[in-house]
């Protein structure tokens, strides 16, 4: 059986845990070439053993630019292409709107916003007609969560580039779009769950399929939208919250 990513070049950002390294370890075992980065060496070393495959980890902060050009410097030496970007890396904080304080925005926008556009933007030159841009958005972008105004309104811009980017980019027949996760029991959610007694059991009631996603059936969501199987969708914002945004 033939996989959808044979010898394809996929780069995956934030690759190093929950829907990131669900992601790439579907990726690899579907024979594509995976690139994750990580800020943490160590962690890196770790996740790159789970996914196997060959991928290759690289360490640095998607919010330096000089990170993101040394990441697609290596891709160019190693293949000389991208087929799939996957730019997932985010932080979600919270600060209701009188404590907003400027290192928070700063810190939030420049890891949920300027990296996505730089990521994709340093992509470009190693792209071609058939490549695919998936981003990881959030049920929250369209959602009024209390105190979530900053991670909020960085997932709708986040919605907004899916749109704008598959204008900009139909020319060089090169698709963008965005998978948008509910609550999703990633490490970071089940830390939050077991500092805030009573918030799973709020969170089930509140989703209408009763429970939280795994993190493998968002990587599906991200797998369908970066492969073949989507070839005639673009700009779009797939929701995988389990009827949460919808209901």
């Amino acid at each position: 059986m033939m996989k959808r990513f044979e010898d394809k070049v996929v780069v995956i950002t934030g690759g190093t845990d929950g829907i990131g390294l669900a992601a790439a370890k579907s990726f690899a075992a579907e024979g594509a070439h995976v690139y994750v980065t990580g800020r943490r060496q160590e962690r890196l070393a770790e996740a790159l053993e789970e996914i196997g495959n060959g991928a290759v980890g690289v360490q640095g902060d998607v919010s330096s630019l000089a990170d993101l050009d040394r990441l697609y410097a290596d891709i160019k030496r190693d293949h000389g292409r991208v087929d799939v970007v996957f730019a997932n890396a985010g932080v979600s904080e919270s600060a209701a709107i009188g404590s907003i304080e400027e290192d928070h925005f700063d810190r939030v926008f420049g890891i949920n916003v300027k990296s996505i556009v730089f990521t994709v933007q340093k992509a470009l030159p190693l792209m071609s007609a058939g490549g695919a841009v998936v981003m990881t958005g959030s049920g929250a972008g369209s959602k009024g969560f209390g105190n979530l105004s900053i991670y909020s309104a960085t997932k709708a811009a986040i919605r907004s580039f899916a749109r704008t980017w598959t204008t900009d980019l139909k020319s060089q027949g090169i698709r963008v779009n965005v998978v948008s996760p509910g609550m999703v029991l990633t490490p970071a959610m089940q830390t939050y769950l077991q500092n805030n007694a009573g918030a799973e059991d709020w969170m089930k009631q509140t989703i209408p399929f009763g429970r939280l996603a795994r993190t493998e059936e968002v990587a599906k969501a991200v797998l369908f939208l970066a492969s073949d199987e989507s070839s005639f969708v673009g700009g779009e914002e797939l929701l995988v919250d389990g009827g949460f945004v919808a209901v």
